[in-house]
């Protein structure tokens, strides 16, 4: 199931051997995130995200508890296979609701 951590106690210090990785977050997702006025001061319109990947056992999902920690962002944890339901729309729905109904607060900054 979808989990929801509001603030993870992860660190980019708890991060091991991903230093090229940890270097592209920071500047991808988390200067965004802590200095907008920067991008509206040059005139470009920030990164609207990052997609991570590979297998597993990586330190995907620990980037980005570490990420979500240093921008008071909550992260959400979801399994993909979790979102492919028997019908069609289903996995939609789940997403949809955890937005609308979840301890998410409005405005909130998330890492999925």
């Amino acid at each position: 199931m979808m989990t929801v951590e509001e603030k993870p106690d992860v660190t980019y210090n708890d991060v091991g051997g991903c230093k090229e990785q940890i270097e592209k977050m920071r500047e991808v997702v988390e200067l965004p995130m802590l200095h907008p006025e920067k991008f509206v001061k040059l005139g470009i319109d920030p990164p609207k995200g990052v997609l991570c990947y590979g297998p597993p056992g990586t330190g995907k999902t620990l980037l980005a508890r570490a990420v979500a920690n240093r921008t008071d962002a909550c992260f959400i944890r979801v399994i993909g296979s979790e979102l492919v339901q028997k019908y069609v729309g289903e996995g939609a729905r789940m997403v949809r609701e955890l937005f609308q109904d979840g301890p998410l607060k409005e405005g909130m900054h998330c890492i999925l």
